[in-house]
């Protein structure tokens, strides 16, 4: 019997007022959430925070727009002046900032559902929504939220900015605490590094951006939608094993080029391409290459050298309680353009919240031990999956067609890391259902945690035929699953897994 219990829909993951997951225990919630139906969204607490607009930001936006007199409006509030500016510019007429007097930042508009659509789609991609921890101090301040209420967390004793700092660059090892810099998300970090590499590229002619590898769904939004003439900037390689068809690319186009976007591994396929060879074609030919390590975590893969950037997640590993929302990126101190992207970078990244940070700082400091204990689990899960009849496809760092690339940049033959995706071969909604471990969105914590990825990721591409035909091009089977393996024991992940895939 598992020692797991199902966790009812809509609860977080972690029980936190900031836990960035949250239980979709059944297929037909995971369909319902996707399809916005009523009956399963009713349910939802909380969510995914560039996904879900979380309550206490929803509560703190209804008070302004009352106390400001903007009732029949709409209101998206942001990270900082500068997000707030730039969604206003985005959206365009009717929308407007916030007044100055106001004590958050953000823009409104009369109620209209297509440019909520678009506000929370750019917020989504950028990383630039208001913190869930700020939005709780508002509250508490203007009277809205009693402080029972609120979040009582570990404090930190010291000064949090530099602590983390300090951490992520030891995690890098080849980077001083002068090269880190915080961001409000992965993605904001990813979108940031973007903006800049873009902008020193564009003088020398430089504007197409080759994404490698089916990457992160937000990931590739910004380099479909956001480079400078997307019909024509976009390229898109998906086999990261093919050399030969990169080089001819660079052959071409190198010259046109402006960088490079790949994960190490990627998600949700967990492949990793030759980086050395990859990066040498780069600097050949002039073409930034950022990375993004989030997958398996810099902890267990040294990525820095080959990168001119490296955007990462601080939601996954190093804040292992699953409750902050952070990123970073981290400058190769070797690469051509490393004192331009230090000058730059401050500009183009949204500030940190200091609770965000103080939180983080409680926790990073675990992180080592927490992937310590991950590196031990994850080979006996893989095992049992690898060997277990109803499993038909298996993905994982160590998957023989990534298995040299990704042991040459591994910090020991045992730094596997969390991530397994797989295939069962039965009706996916009966073995999910069944399934007892905890099920939402995001990986890298404490709590082992699996997901439908695709269907979450992908909604729009599972349910209609083009899209699956664009998912079976690129080596992805609809009904994916990725399993992050958390903190508990082995033989308890195990046994709740082989429950579930019986008879």
């Amino acid at each position: 019997m598992s020692v797991f219990t199902h966790i009812p829909l809509g609860q977080r993951i972690p029980a936190s007022l900031h836990g960035v997951s949250a239980s979709l225990p059944t297929m037909r919630d995971v369909i319902g959430y996707e399809e916005k139906d009523p009956e399963v969204t009713q349910h939802m607490t909380s969510g995914y925070p560039r996904f879900v607009v979380h309550p206490f930001a929803k509560k703190a936006g209804a008070h302004l727009l009352r106390t400001l007199g903007l009732a029949g409006n709409a209101i998206w509030l942001t990270s900082s002046i500068r997000a707030a500016e730039q969604l206003r510019i985005h959206l365009g007429e009717p929308a407007a900032l916030l007044p100055t007097t106001a004590a958050l930042t953000g823009v409104t508009f009369p109620e209209d559902a297509t440019l909520s659509s678009r506000a929370k789609t750019f917020l989504q991609h950028s990383g630039m929504f208001l913190s869930s921890r700020e939005a709780e101090d508002y509250l508490l301040r203007v009277g809205e939220l009693t402080a029972d209420q609120a979040q009582v967390e570990k404090g930190f004793d010291g000064y949090a900015p530099a602590n983390v700092k300090g951490h992520v660059a030891r995690f890098y090892q080849h980077a001083s605490a002068s090269d880190v810099f915080l961001a409000t998300s992965g993605m904001n970090a990813l979108a940031a590094s973007f903006r800049v590499a873009a902008d020193l590229q564009r003088p020398l002619g430089r504007t197409r951006w080759l994404q490698l590898g089916w990457l992160y769904l937000d990931t590739i939004a910004i380099l479909q939608k956001f480079t400078d003439t997307p019909a024509e900037d976009y390229l898109y390689q998906s086999n990261v094993f093919d050399l030969a068809a990169l080089k001819q690319l660079f052959i071409e186009q190198g010259s046109r080029i402006a960088g490079l976007i790949t994960e190490v591994p990627t998600n949700p396929l967990i492949q990793t391409p030759d980086l050395a060879a990859i990066a040498a074609l780069c600097r050949e030919y002039g073409v930034l290459l950022i990375i993004d390590p989030t997958v398996a975590s810099p902890l267990n893969i040294d990525v820095l050298p080959h990168a001119d950037l490296v955007a990462n997640s601080l939601t996954k590993y190093t804040a292992g309680e699953g409750d902050v929302i952070l990123g970073a990126v981290v400058v190769n101190p070797q690469g051509s353009f490393a004192a331009e992207f230090r000058t730059r970078l401050p500009h183009a990244l949204e500030p940190v919240y200091s609770r965000d940070i103080a939180r983080l700082a409680s926790q990073i400091g675990d992180a080592p031990a927490l992937m310590a204990q991950i590196n031990r689990t994850t080979p006996a899960v893989v095992e049992f999956l690898r060997t277990h009849p109803r499993i038909k496809e298996l993905y994982w760092s160590l998957h023989p067609d990534s298995r040299e690339n990704y042991l040459k940049i591994a910090r020991s033959p045992d730094a596997i890391g969390s991530m397994i995706s797989f295939v069962v071969d039965m009706p996916v909604a009966k073995f999910y259902d069944r399934l007892r471990l905890p099920k939402g969105p995001s990986f890298g914590m404490k709590n082992t945690l699996i997901c439908p990825f695709i269907y979450l990721a992908h909604y729009d591409l599972v349910t209609s035929e083009d899209g699956r035909a664009t998912l079976a091009a690129s080596g992805l089977h609809p009904e994916l699953l990725r399993l992050s393996i958390g903190s508990e024991p082995a033989e308890d992940i195990i046994a709740t897994l082989a429950e579930a895939l019986a008879d």
